[in-house]
C-alpha cells in the first residue's frame, strides 16, 4: 500500500537543517559580541581595582612604616617628659621601654651634681648629633683629586681604624671622637681587624683607661638565660628579682661562678605597670618597706647589695630612699641607683645619710640589636675614659649582650681598660 503523498504544506512544516543552523550562528554571534562588550568591561574593572589595590598596599606600607617611626620618636619624647626603666618582668617584653640616659657621677655620696641637666638623652636610639664630630674626618675626601673612583676607594679602607669620625652614641652627644668602623674601636686593629701598617696595632696601648663595670639584671626568670653571663671570663654583678620560680637558684648559681649578687628590688614606677611580687610602692611607711626589703633579701642572701629594678616613682621619695639606705646601712650592703629618673632622690638621700651610692652610667640593651649594644658600649667605654669609671647595666633577656661582652673581653683587657664589680668600685670610690 502506498504511503500517503504530502502537501507542499506540511512538508513546509518541517524545519531546514540549513536555516536553522544559520540562526543559530546569528544569534551566537550576537551572544558573542556581547560576551565580548561585558568581558572588556569586566576586565578593566578588575586590572582598575589590582592597580588600585598595589597602589593601596604601597601607601599602607608607607603609612605603617611612617607610622612605627612616629611611634618611636613620641616614645622617646615620653620618656624624656616621664622617664622610666624598661619593663623588667622577665622574657623579651623589655623592649618596649627605653629607660633615660642620665649622666651622673658614677659613685655618689658627697657630690653635689646628683641631678645632671640633661638626663634623658640615651633614650633615643637614632644617632642625634653625628654632625659635629664628623668634621675632623672631612679633609680626607678631597685629599683625592677627581680621579677614578676606584682608585680613592682603595686606599681610603686601610688607615679606616684610624680615622675618627662618627659619633658611636645615638642618644647623646659622644664623649670621645669614634672611628668609622665601631667594631675595629671596640676590639682594636690587632685583635678585631688585620692591622693598618707593618706594625701589629694602629695606635699605642694606653694603661689606665678606667674601669668597666657590667651589671645585668632580671635575674631569676628564666636559668637558661643567665647561663651564657656565669660563663664570662671577667667580674660581673648579677641583680636577682625577687619571688620568682628561680630566684634562689639564681642567686646560689651566681655565687657558685664567682660573681656578684645584688637584689633586684621592685619599686613602683610612673607609668602605673606591676613591677612584680616583693615591690615597693609609694606612699608605704617606713615599717612596711623594711619588711619587704627584708624578707626579699632574706630569699637570696648573702647579696652585695640592692639596685631598683623599675622604680622612677619610689625613688622620687626622698623618706622612701632614706628607709632602703638605712636597710643596706644596717645589712652592711652597697645601693646601686638604676636611674630610670632624673629626679631620683637617692643621691640627696644617700649625702644625708654619709653612704657612698653607685649610679648607672648607660643602659646597654635599650634596642637588642648587635649593632645599638655596641653603640652603647662605646658610650660606657668614652666616659670610662673621661670619668674613670663606668656603670654599664643590661638584661639576661638580651641575647646579643653576653656573646658581645665575652667576644670584646680580651681586647678591653689589652687597651688598658680594668672590669670590675659594684662593690669594687663603690668602696674605691672618695
Amino acid at each position: 500500500m502506498k504511503g500517503t503523498a504530502k502537501t507542499p504544506r506540511q512538508r513546509s512544516k518541517k524545519p531546514r537543517a540549513g536555516s536553522t543552523a544559520k540562526k543559530r550562528r546569528k544569534s551566537r554571534k550576537k551572544l558573542t559580541f556581547k560576551d565580548k562588550v561585558i568581558v572588556a568591561s569586566l576586565a578593566g574593572v578588575l586590572i582598575a581595582a589590582a592597580l588600585a589595590a598595589s597602589v593601596g598596599i604601597v601607601v599602607f606600607r608607607n603609612y605603617e612604616t611612617g607610622k612605627s617611626e612616629d611611634a618611636a620618636a613620641l616614645i622617646a619624647e615620653e620618656t624624656r617628659s616621664v622617664p622610666e626603666a624598661p619593663a623588667e618582668t622577665g622574657g623579651p617584653a623589655p623592649k618596649t621601654g627605653a629607660s633615660p640616659e642620665a649622666v651622673p657621677p658614677t659613685a655618689a655620696g658627697s657630690e653635689p651634681a646628683a641631678k645632671p641637666a640633661e638626663p634623658a638623652r640615651s633614650a633615643q636610639p637614632v644617632p642625634a648629633q653625628p654632625a659635629k664630630p664628623a668634621k675632623p674626618a672631612e679633609p680626607v675626601k678631597p685629599a683625592a683629586p677627581e680621579q677614578p673612583r676606584k682608585q680613592a676607594a682603595k686606599p681610603a679602607a686601610a688607615p679606616k681604624p684610624a680615622a675618627a669620625a662618627k659619633p658611636a652614641v645615638p642618644e647623646e652627644p659622644p664623649d670621645a671622637q669614634v672611628p668609622g668602623d665601631l667594631e675595629t674601636f671596640l676590639l682594636g686593629p690587632s685583635l678585631g681587624t688585620p692591622a693598618a701598617s707593618g706594625s701589629q696595632t694602629s695606635f699605642p696601648e694606653r694603661p689606665g683607661q678606667g674601669r668597666l663595670v657590667f651589671v645585668i639584671d632580671d635575674a631569676g626568670n628564666n636559668l637558661q638565660e643567665l647561663e651564657p653571663f656565669l660563663n664570662f671570663p671577667g667580674p660581673l654583678t648579677i641583680a636577682v628579682l625577687p619571688g620568682l620560680p628561680h630566684s634562689a637558684e639564681a642567686a646560689r648559681r651566681i655565687r657558685a661562678a664567682g660573681k656578684e649578687v645584688l637584689l633586684h628590688q621592685p619599686m613602683e614606677a610612673l607609668g602605673g605597670q606591676n613591677p612584680g611580687p616583693g615591690a615597693v610602692f609609694a606612699g608605704m611607711g617606713a615599717e612596711e618597706i623594711r619588711f619587704i626589703v627584708n624578707k626579699n633579701l632574706d630569699e637570696i642572701w648573702p647579696v652585695a647589695g640592692i639596685n631598683n629594678h623599675e622604680g622612677s616613682r619610689v625613688t622620687m621619695d626622698e623618706k622612701a630612699m632614706e628607709t632602703i639606705l638605712e636597710i643596706c646601712r644596717e645589712r652592711g650592703i652597697l645601693f646601686l641607683d638604676s636611674r630610670t629618673t632624673a629626679d631620683t632622690a637617692a643621691p640627696a638621700a644617700a649625702r644625708r645619710l654619709g653612704m657612698k651610692i653607685g649610679e648607672r652610667d648607660v643602659f646597654l640593651d635599650n634596642s637588642q640589636s648587635r649593632e645599638s649594644i655596641l653603640n652603647y658600649l662605646n658610650t660606657g667605654l668614652g666616659k670610662a675614659e673621661q670619668r674613670g669609671a663606668a656603670i654599664m647595666i643590661g638584661h639576661t633577656w638580651s641575647p646579643a649582650l653576653a656573646p658581645l661582652l665575652k667576644e670584646h673581653y680580651s681586647a678591653w683587657i689589652a687597651r688598658g681598660y680594668t672590669l670590675s664589680t659594684v662593690s669594687e668600685l663603690i668602696k674605691a670610690a672618695p
